[in-house]
């Protein structure tokens, strides 16, 4: 398995790790989660929604790093896109918490350049 399809194992963990923190600090019923999580805040809200914007981000970050792959696309850059995107992610995840809106903006700006990058490397 290459080094960027371990980062999509990575980014399949990133929101449950994400929202794992705020659920136990919050002490969410999981008779009825939805509800409890809805009522958070603070930080442990901004986890929430940073949880949610990992799972919109994933599918296509996943795509990217499949496609680029099958493209045969250089590894190594394929690799380094794909790890960008996670260490973007995190720190996007740490500011989200924060609550630094133009950092984590910006990280969410970087991740998204990886994956436009990946399918850029897949086009060449």
């Amino acid at each position: 398995m290459t080094f960027a399809t371990w980062m999509i194992l990575a980014a399949v963990m990133l929101p449950y790790l994400t929202v794992m923190p705020a659920k136990s600090a919050a002490r969410i019923d999981n008779h009825a989660p939805r509800l409890g999580m809805e009522r958070m805040t603070g930080w442990a809200q901004r986890l929430d929604w940073a949880h949610r914007n990992h799972f919109e981000t994933f599918p296509a970050f996943a795509a990217a790093v499949l496609v680029a792959q099958l493209a045969a696309a250089p590894q190594g850059r394929v690799d380094l896109l794909a790890g960008l995107f996670v260490l973007a992610r995190i720190a996007y995840t740490g500011a989200y918490a924060a609550d630094l809106p133009s950092l984590r903006s910006s990280l969410w700006t970087l991740g998204f350049l990886c994956v436009l990058g990946l399918f850029a490397v897949a086009a060449l």
